[in-house]
């Protein structure tokens, strides 16, 4: 296992105990609204994995095919987590839907960046984005996983 796998992985546990310890017992006494907003607005916060594609912020030579999928998944994943905080606000007849679409896809885009930046080697090119998968996707992905728990929580309700 490389070393950033090690980061990844052990910043995502990390991230799990502190959602278990915090979050999930919790989860019945708080709206969904209360829990969604601020998981949307941390993922409003993806447009910096553009930084894949600054130079300077990474090393000369990451392969181009981790980080033009990772930098614009990430960008959409933001606009989608950005749409969907106004959509909660402003009470829009169809926020949980766009929520349902940006959790979707907001996992899926992770799930293909760790993917791409193991099968094309991008770790020792990262640079000083190494913190963005050591630091910033693992938080991200429990908070995928939350948003998915209070996704489910409010449609079991809702029947």
């Amino acid at each position: 296992m490389n070393i950033l796998t090690a980061n990844l992985v052990l910043s995502t546990l990390v991230f799990a105990i502190a959602a278990w310890i915090y979050v999930v017992p919790r989860l019945s006494e708080l709206q969904s609204r209360t829990i969604l907003l601020p998981i949307l607005l941390l993922h409003s916060l993806r447009h910096l994995g553009l930084m894949f594609l600054a130079p300077g912020a990474t090393y000369p030579g990451i392969p181009s095919e981790f980080t033009y999928p990772a930098a614009f998944g990430d960008l959409l994943a933001a606009l989608l987590a950005m749409a969907s905080v106004f959509a909660i606000i402003l009470n829009y007849s169809r926020a949980t839907l766009l929520v349902w679409v940006f959790n979707i896809l907001g996992s899926l885009d992770l799930l293909l960046a760790i993917v791409l930046a193991t099968s094309f080697g991008a770790a020792p090119y990262m640079g000083a984005a190494y913190w963005i998968p050591a630091f910033w996707v693992p938080a991200l992905l429990v908070t995928h996983y939350l948003t998915f728990v209070v996704l489910i929580r409010s449609r079991s309700r809702a029947a």
